[in-house]
């Protein structure tokens, strides 16, 4: 996969007119390629891998908050960089997973090539299904380059997104207190 994506760079590199024999661009292929290789090894990546087994019985059934979880994509319309933060809550029935575990969660789909939208119900989606919880919230908030280095050329916009399931939808204080612990 390296050394085919190193091709498609030195391609690249060779159709916006540069030289790749110059000296700083000489590894610039190999160097992209793995580049490319670790932001999207979301790719060989799955849920189960992910979890390694930390699923635990529980009887808690109050809400659990993972926030401000870094989060590092590509947009699928021009694999440029969307960079920001989610926040993560489900509400327990029966059985909880490993805190990191919801951070690596998160990584694992926002190693792909992505929107955000579907990003945020990947999210959710995997949470809920893991969790058999009672409800799944999910907010993103993310600054996107496309939008800030080319396009519309707006530095300071944000991209917020939501995903609520069960007692998150149902119920606007579950969705309220959520949203109040994550500052929103």
């Amino acid at each position: 996969m390296i050394e085919d994506f190193a091709k498609s760079y030195l391609s690249i590199i060779e159709g916006i007119g540069e030289n790749p024999q110059r000296e700083g661009l000489l590894k610039t292929p190999e160097r992209a390629a793995k580049a490319m290789a670790f932001l999207t090894h979301g790719y060989q990546q799955d849920l189960n891998e992910v979890l390694n087994g930390a699923v635990f019985p529980s009887d808690n059934d109050q809400m659990v908050i993972v926030k401000d979880i870094e989060l590092y994509s590509l947009c699928e319309h021009h694999m440029l960089p969307f960079i920001g933060k989610a926040h993560v809550a489900y509400l327990p029935k029966g059985k909880v997973i490993g805190l990191s575990k919801i951070a690596r969660i998160v990584d694992m789909f926002a190693r792909r090539l992505q929107i955000q939208e579907q990003l945020t119900t990947q999210i959710a989606n995997a949470i809920h299904d893991v969790t058999d919880a009672a409800g799944v919230g999910v907010v993103i908030e993310a600054a996107h380059l496309c939008m800030m280095m080319r396009g519309v050329e707006k530095q300071n916009s944000e991209t917020v997104t939501s995903m609520m399931t069960g007692a998150f939808r149902e119920n606007y204080r579950t969705r309220n207190e959520f949203l109040k612990l994550i500052g929103k």
